[in-house]
């Protein structure tokens, strides 16, 4: 049988123009390492993560001028913005009067009462939305002696009383993330909190660490959520150029078919029949690739004899050795050529289905009327 995810439709809310929960696509999240001072920077690094498919990102706001700063980046980039916010509640409120299109706050360290509720009176003014970003290392006092530690337990007890509160002020444009740089841990909160609210869920697992940690760290952690049918949208936390993350993110989605964005290589792992510069190859597509918007399955196949069957699934591929290239498509062989044009003839291919594509979406585009809808009938296939 084919592999199935029951997702679990939560209360929606927006942020910007990016539907998230109710069953809209799960959308991809990333965070700025610049000073949100620093305009320029910043607003660099929002449109690389813009090219990279990143669908909101969240911006560091630690004092004032990083709050003032977000009515300068806003108007140059078209992705959603939010403020990320600790220990100090003027700092949300000034990064809502600056434009932010949601706020994140910490339950473990934002106050009283009294300042989450001028927290949520502001946002309630501008139209947003708040993410309780519940962090296991920022647990309250109370929680971390009732539970003995910041167990999943407490996480959870945590985003459910802010949740209670905010619910009290009759607010509930609001979404969730329960998060820990422990994968266990973290998969636990999000599932016991998930069997006790239908708010929407921000999935992630924090402080992953480097490329290879990071990436093993948060492949189990967000991929076991979604696998679950939890989770409405994601970051992986890398300590790496963001743009990595959004590239991560994909390949989990891709991997679980949730939404298919870009290449998807499959390629074979090398072994004492290989005569071709394999790893090499494959890096150059994948750089080459890397913001293609394409849902495309490529093989890129190590050896003339087997690699075309062995990738049967693949959309279309190369594989060489002896000096002889092939492409293939759907295992079956339609051309050869001399190896040493391997990549130059998979590249051919790989960007005439890319300019059809973005043809196919402009086209599509256009069709739209003023709210969003397509003149066409039947559903729309989610490419992103």
């Amino acid at each position: 049988m084919p592999f199935e995810i029951n997702r679990k439709k939560t209360r929606q809310i927006r942020v910007g123009n990016v539907a998230v929960g109710g069953l809209a696509p799960i959308s991809v999240q990333s965070m700025t390492n610049t000073l949100t001072s620093d305009v320029s920077a910043t607003v660099a690094q929002i449109l690389r993560l813009q090219d990279a498919g990143c669908e909101i990102v969240r911006v560091a706001v630690p004092d004032s001028a990083a709050a003032k700063a977000i009515s300068r980046i806003k108007p140059q980039v078209a992705l959603p913005l939010i403020a990320d916010i600790h220990f100090d509640y003027r700092l949300a409120i000034a990064a809502a009067r600056a434009g932010a299109d949601a706020l994140r706050i910490n339950p473990g360290n934002i106050g009283p009462r009294s300042k989450v509720k001028a927290v949520v009176d502001c946002a309630r003014d501008h139209g947003i939305a708040i993410r309780i970003g519940v962090n296991s290392g920022s647990l309250e006092k109370k929680l971390l002696k009732k539970y003995h530690g910041a167990t999943a337990e407490a996480m959870v007890a945590s985003a459910m009383g802010h949740l209670d509160l905010m619910g009290s002020l009759d607010f509930e444009q609001i979404k969730v993330s329960l998060k820990a740089s422990d994968v266990a841990r973290t998969i636990e909160a999000y599932r016991l909190f998930s069997q006790e609210s239908d708010v929407a869920l921000h999935v992630g697992v924090t402080e992953a660490g480097g490329l290879f940690p990071g990436l093993v760290k948060s492949a189990i952690g967000i991929g076991t959520l979604l696998a679950d049918g939890i989770g409405d949208t994601i970051r992986v936390s890398l300590t790496r150029d963001p743009v990595e993350e959004v590239r991560a993110a994909y390949e989990i989605l891709k991997a679980l078919q949730i939404r298919q964005r870009g290449i998807d290589i499959i390629s074979c792992p090398t072994c004492g029949r290989c005569q071709i510069d394999l790893i090499n190859i494959v890096e150059a597509i994948e750089k080459a690739t890397l913001n293609y918007r394409v849902p495309l399955k490529v093989a890129v196949m190590g050896c003339v004899v087997n690699g075309p069957g062995e990738a049967k699934e693949a959309d279309f591929g190369i594989a060489g050795g002896d000096g002889r290239g092939v492409l293939f498509k759907k295992g079956e062989v339609v051309r050869t050529f001399p190896q040493e044009q391997l990549v130059d003839v998979l590249m051919t291919e790989i960007d005439r289905y890319e300019k059809q594509f973005l043809l196919s979406v402009n086209i599509s585009e256009e069709g739209k009327d003023q709210n969003g809808k397509t003149g066409k009938s039947g559903d729309q296939s989610d490419t992103c």
